[in-house]
């Protein structure tokens, strides 16, 4: 025979053995990493991007700089030529002019060839441009030739831009440097500009950067992975510990916290976690002492009833009026404790149905006071103070149930003769109802849960002098139901007072 619950299925656990790449650590690790990589090789590739743009650029500026030179050379020939005779067809005067003028020195001689004869005195000096002074693209003597050649890039145009002078396959890519003498066109200085990076020390050093970079982006890559996986362990711990608390919660364990350290977003997370397990574990306990509560309020009058109809069966006592009456009262309040748990259970489902209507809060109280019939033995002084006016929105019926249970508290508490205040005045927006006894009162501490259900303040007080705790309760609950509130403090007369706001009725009444 089964005698528990069948159990729930629990899911199924991944092997101790089987790597898991769907957790949150490797969901992190993997994230951080990714992002750090794309942003290291973007930055590698822009940087390479820059570097060959920028140092391309520099070194066509570098070109145009080099040549001007030459370009004053070449005017300084036509001037006194008169025409590019004296340079066309001569491939060695031109190779020589150009490195003379971009810094290379001249060409060394031809076996064979002689000297250039300086002029005489009288004579004309030989046809040709005059020599280049020192500092304008001249390399200092002694000095090393530099290892960039421009010269096979260079051509020489007519003014009608007709090449006279260099490679014809690529006159088409050359850029124009104009050659003026007197104001004057008389040609153009070609040469193409560097769109690819030249085989010279510039690829060299070019080289080494991309070599310096690269090493520094792996470094970052490799120091990027090592800071992924370390904050990936560490939020996934901190979730962890979190998902640990959260399985101890669901399995029953309230008394479960978690470490709340810092101030970022998972130590409040931690602090919520650890106010909702507090709550939890608070209801836990309500919960429990809700339900010891109400077997004891139960059990005590059905003990009674069980004593007396066994006294009955017994022949002790009589099954006469008296006993039969006594009987009754237990069942009376046996049926006024359930249907108090009844109306505790519609209110916290919101169950709890009114019918609302306009009605002048003062009148109804003062009505509800004239009906009071109470025993002779029970000398009650009412003093009332009840403004006209005061319309409010509520159910009469329940409403009348929240003044019998404050009476009854007043009746059942006040040490006799007692004295009952009763005032009820426009508050802002609302009405405000206040009820105040004579002593005794009640101790601060008790104050705020005297609307707890089955709370006394003396826990020992029986339930034939105390009741069953819960009228104030259901008391404090309609209010709630009319979108009120009830406070309690203590008597200026030395009881316990009742300060009572309900929303005004703005509307005039019927």
């Amino acid at each position: 025979m089964q005698t528990g619950s069948p159990a729930s299925p629990t899911p199924a656990r991944p092997r101790a053995g089987l790597a898991r790449f769907d957790t949150l650590r490797v969901k992190l690790f993997l994230a951080i990493a990714g992002a750090n990589v794309v942003f290291v090789m973007a930055a590698y590739l822009i940087h390479a991007w820059s570097f060959d743009k920028g140092l391309v650029e520099y070194l066509n500026k570098a070109d145009e700089t080099r040549l001007q030179p030459l370009v004053t050379r070449l005017a300084d020939g036509y001037r006194q030529q008169g025409s590019w005779d004296w340079i066309v067809g001569d491939r060695q005067r031109w190779f020589e002019l150009s490195r003379e003028t971009l810094g290379n020195g001249r060409m060394p001689r031809r076996p064979g060839e002689p000297a250039p004869m300086a002029a005489g005195p009288g004579e004309a000096a030989p046809a040709g441009p005059p020599p280049l002074p020192r500092g304008e693209g001249r390399p200092p003597e002694g000095g090393p030739p530099p290892t960039l050649t421009i010269d096979p890039r260079l051509m020489l145009f007519d003014a009608r831009r007709q090449l006279l002078m260099g490679p014809e396959g690529r006159a088409e890519q050359a850029v124009f440097k104009p050659i003026v003498v007197d104001n004057q066109t008389v040609g153009y200085l070609g040469y193409v500009p560097r769109l690819q990076m030249v085989a010279s020390l510039e690829r060299v050093f070019q080289a080494q950067q991309s070599r310096t970079y690269a090493a520094i982006a792996l470094g970052l890559l490799v120091a990027v992975l090592i800071n992924a996986a370390l904050i990936a362990r560490w939020l996934s711990g901190r979730l962890r510990q979190l998902g640990a608390g959260t399985a101890a919660v669901a399995q029953g364990d309230y008394g479960v916290r978690l470490p709340a350290r810092g101030h970022d977003e998972l130590a409040q997370l931690a602090q919520d976690f650890n106010h909702m397990a507090g709550s939890l574990q608070a209801a836990q306990q309500a919960r429990q002492q809700w339900i010891a509560d109400i077997a004891h309020e139960l059990r005590t009058p059905l003990a009674t009833l069980r004593a007396e109809i066994e006294a009955l069966q017994d022949g002790v006592r009589r099954p006469d009026s008296a006993n039969l009456d006594s009987l009754a009262q237990e069942v009376s309040r046996l049926t006024r404790l359930v249907e108090d748990l009844r109306l505790l259970s519609l209110s916290d489902l919101g169950a709890l149905d009114y019918r609302f209507r306009p009605l002048d809060l003062g009148d109804f109280v003062a009505s509800h006071l004239d009906d009071l019939h109470l025993p002779p033995a029970q000398a009650l002084r009412v003093h009332t103070e009840l403004a006209p006016g005061v319309a409010v929105r509520a159910d009469g019926d329940r409403l009348d149930q929240v003044l019998s249970n404050l009476m009854q508290n007043t009746l059942r508490y006040s040490t006799p003769p007692a004295t009952l205040r009763v005032s009820v005045q426009r508050d802002g927006a609302q009405a405000r109802l206040t009820w105040e006894d004579s002593a005794p009162g009640v101790p601060a501490a008790s104050l705020p849960r005297l609307t707890d259900r089955l709370y006394r303040v003396d826990p020992s007080r029986s339930s034939e002098s105390g009741g069953s705790g819960l009228g104030l309760a259901i008391a404090s609950a309609i209010i709630e139901g009319h979108g009120g509130r009830m406070q309690a403090s203590a008597s200026a007369l030395g009881g316990l007072r009742w300060d009572i706001w309900l929303p005004l009725h703005t509307e005039a009444l019927p």
